[in-house]
This record gives structure tokens, sequence and C-alpha cells, in this order.
């Protein structure tokens, strides 16, 4: 006999709570506020609607199946199951954080601010998680295109917007970066790191780099098998060039980079915390994911 699903309602702490786990109280963390020209009512009513988003999801969930919560700081201890369907409840961004961490279980991004967030990923709303979740596992499916860079160590990191190469800090980060098959070219760089990311990524950051310059190349689509890359800020020297500076990967074509700093790291979608460490004379290797994010439409 087949498990009933498991609803997995992932959310994050609100600015409120982690206002008043600093201050101490709500008095205290109001005081921090005004003294700066804000008002704790608005932080206040943002964490109510998150918490009644919450409630009303949680009561959508149907009786028979499973259920579990799990903390945006606590995703990378959580076993995701394949039987799951994986809530959302929160910004865009949430839905990328939880990406990295799953293998083809379907994800319900539900908004829980309408008008604040773009809504990209977030795409419903609290009233109408019963009705998904009653359809599902038949609700239609986007299959949105991932990034992934693998080490020459095995090291692998995966994400749904963008995968940064560079040094920690604001140091010039040092390499040599070259495309697979591309007749060997290859070019020593000293800049402020990469940038390769989706059509996803590209209502971010990547957009961002993107219109700096110029937008010659053509954004990918959400789901379409291509990833843009940009160099920031190369600079020329005796010893480094600035030709080899963005570009597409296809879905097979994979840029390598080969580390001439003492340490840089790699790191996805905005978690540095949760980054791949990088040491001389290591390579990387960064292209289109197998993998893609099932999100409910």
């Amino acid at each position: 006999m087949s498990l009933a699903p498991r609803a997995v309602l992932v959310h994050r702490t609100t600015e409120y709570e982690e206002l008043v786990a600093h201050h101490g109280t709500h008095g205290q963390a109001a005081f921090f506020l005004s003294s700066r020209g804000r008002d704790i009512e608005e932080v206040a009513e943002r964490h109510e609607r998150t918490r009644r988003a919450l409630a009303e999801v949680t009561s959508a969930i149907p009786l028979t199946w499973r259920q579990a919560r799990v903390e945006r700081a606590d995703l990378d201890r959580f076993l995701f199951a394949p039987e799951d369907v994986v809530i959302v409840v929160g910004q865009d961004g949430l839905v990328a954080n939880v990406a990295k961490y799953l293998s083809g279980q379907r994800v319900l991004g539900i908004d829980t601010d309408p008008g604040r967030n773009p809504g990209v990923l977030v795409r419903h709303r609290p009233a109408q998680a019963a009705a998904l979740l009653r359809a599902a596992p038949g609700t239609a499916v986007d299959e949105l295109t991932m990034v992934e860079a693998v080490a020459d160590d095995t090291q692998r990191l995966v994400a749904l917007n963008e995968i940064y190469l560079g040094a920690a800090g604001h140091q010039t980060a040092r390499y040599r970066l070259g495309l697979e098959d591309d007749g060997g070219v290859v070019e020593a760089q000293a800049s402020s790191g990469v940038l390769v990311g989706t059509g996803t990524g590209a209502t971010g950051w990547l957009r961002s780099v993107w219109q700096e310059r110029g937008g010659r190349l053509r954004l990918p689509a959400p789901t379409e098998d291509r990833l843009l890359w940009f160099v920031r800020e190369a600079w020329p020297s005796p010893a480094t060039g600035v030709s080899l500076t963005a570009g597409e990967l296809p879905a097979r074509a994979r840029l390598r980079l080969t580390v001439e700093s003492e340490r840089l790291i790699a790191f996805g979608d905005g978690m540095e915390g949760d980054a791949v460490e990088l040491t001389w004379g290591q390579t990387v290797e960064v292209g289109v994911c197998g993998e893609r994010l099932r999100l409910v439409g």
C-alpha cells in the first residue's frame, strides 16, 4: 500500500520575530525602530499576514495526508521524501532557497504579501491552497531549468537562479576561464567574479548585469535549457585578459574555471553560507543541471 503524500510547509522567520528575538520584547523592538524612523506596526502586520497564511494553508491540507514543517535555516538538515508535496509559504526567494534540496517533488508557492512580492515563484494565494492540494498530483507544473557547478573533487552545487564564482570578500578573483569544446581557448582573468544564471534568475541579479552590458544577449526563458554567463569587472593587464566576459551556455555546454587564487568560493541563489570552497589549481565546471524544479503553475 502506497503512502499518502506528505505536505511539507517551508517558511522563514519573519522580520518581526527576528527583531523581538534580538531585542527581547515587543516594546524594546518598537523603541529601536522608532529611533530610526520606522513603525513596528508595519512590521507586525506583515508578521500577522504570514501567520494567517500559514494557518490557512495548514488547514487546507487533506486530513489523510501527513504533515511536516521546516524553517529556511534548517533546510540543509531536512530530508525530503519522493512523495512530498512542498508548500513554500513566503517570498519568491524562499522557493529558490528550497529548490537545491529537491529531486522532482512538486512545489506550490504561496504568496503571503501580494503586491510586495513579484510573485514569479509564489504564484498562488492562501485561499487557493485547498483546491490545488485536492488536485495534486494531477496539477500541471512548469519544469524550471536549474544551474549546477561541479568541482574536480566531486563537490556539487545546484541553484535555481544563479551561481556566483569568485572571492569570498571584495578581493580580486584570479582564475583561468574557458569553454568546453571551444578549440582550447582559455584566458587568464582577474575580476570581481563570474555569474552564471538561468531564465528564472533573469528576473533578478542576472538581469541587472545583463542590462549593464546593453542587453545584447537574449535572456533565456525559465524553462529553456540555456544559461547566460557574465564576468564581473574583468581587469586588463599584461597577465590577464578581457576577451571572454559574456556568453551563452546551451544544454550540453560547460563553462570551465581553474582557480589561480588561494581561495575562491561558489554559491547559489545568494546563500553564501552554503558555499563550495575551491583552492589553487582546482577546476570547476558550470552548466545546465539535469534536474528541474517542478513548480505548480
